[in-house]
């Protein structure tokens, strides 16, 4: 067995202190964003929605406070709907929501595939 002495460079870099409220602002000014899971779902959404023709264009915007994925019928238009991930409202009314044109709240909640259940359609007894 060879027995060997540790550098004093291994020493130090083995050693970082790293001050927690440093760690901290730099989560805290990092955006939000809307993860794998949560944007495969929505972009599912969007593709059967292309495909009935309904919509055309979409945006994503990460800000600090919040992720908003915006859907378009045209691309010169407000925005038709915006999903949007609020983690700060998550503990009340939950972090997705469903804003319509004028901003109005269509559906929120703490599950993502709850709340984009509002473009599901329903089949009627014809």
């Amino acid at each position: 067995m060879v027995d060997r002495a540790e550098s004093p460079e291994d020493v130090e870099t083995s050693n970082v202190l790293v001050p927690l409220n440093e760690v901290r602002r730099q989560r805290l000014q990092m955006p939000v964003s809307f993860d794998r899971r949560e944007l495969d779902q929505i972009l599912r959404l969007y593709g059967r929605m292309v495909a009935a023709n309904e919509w055309r264009d979409y945006a994503i915007d990460h800000t600090p406070d919040r992720a908003v994925f915006s859907v378009y019928r045209r691309a010169s238009e407000h925005p038709l709907y915006q999903i949007v991930k609020d983690p700060q409202m998550a503990r009340r009314q939950g972090a997705y929501a469903i804003l319509a044109t004028g901003g109005a709240i269509l559906k929120r909640g703490h599950e993502l595939a709850r709340v984009l259940s509002l473009f599901d359609k329903k089949l009627k007894l014809v």
